[in-house]
């Protein structure tokens, strides 16, 4: 059987997240803007709830396009306060809209939002060594660094705890544990 990170349960939605998605550097700002969105509505809640419901947002989001969803009326703001396959968070939402707004600037000023959040790591991944679940942070100067220029620049809901939860599902750091068998493949 294959050892996995502690936080992996039974799940076989968690399971193929682990295994396929979560820390695999992603470049592509579509990728990048999905993950900012659910790790937004996922802040106070487990991340299971989220992938349970990430196909309800996609559906919602309109696949999670940051255009689109930059250009969102108050009608649109309205009826996804009513979709109850989503998390309905009133300050979420505008959130989303509202990044979607500074998503868009960032590509602006540095050609992709890729470049702009991987710039902070020098285009990089980095590489922690966990061994056990106590050692692995939920928050790090890095991520405390990058929620301070987000928020700079307009982002809502983009605390340390959110950015570094996004840091590590997009693979800006490795924190699979060394056990897991993930760790060398990613």
């Amino acid at each position: 059987m294959k050892k996995r990170c502690f936080w992996v349960n039974n799940d076989p939605l968690y399971i193929k997240y682990h295994d396929n998605e979560w820390g695999v550097p992603v470049y592509d700002d579509d990728k990048l803007f999905e993950f900012l969105i659910l790790e937004t509505f996922q802040a106070g809640l487990s991340w299971i709830t989220i992938l349970k419901k990430r196909e309800n947002f996609r559906k919602a989001f309109d696949n999670f396009d940051y255009k689109k969803i930059a250009k969102y009326s108050d009608g649109k703001y309205e009826e996804l306060l009513q979709d109850a396959g989503i998390i309905r968070n009133k300050l979420k939402i505008k959130a989303t809209i509202t990044n979607a707004q500074a998503f868009m600037k960032i590509q602006e000023e540095f050609g992709t939002f890729s470049k702009y959040i991987w710039g902070f790591t020098n285009g990089k991944q980095i590489i922690n060594k966990f061994e056990k679940r106590e050692e692995v942070p939920a928050t790090t100067e890095l991520s405390d660094a990058i929620s301070k220029d987000l928020k700079k620049r307009g982002f809502k809901f983009v605390g340390s705890t959110v950015i570094y939860a996004h840091m590590q599902a997009t693979g800006m750091v490795n924190d699979h544990t060394t056990d897991c068998f993930r760790y060398h493949e990613v």
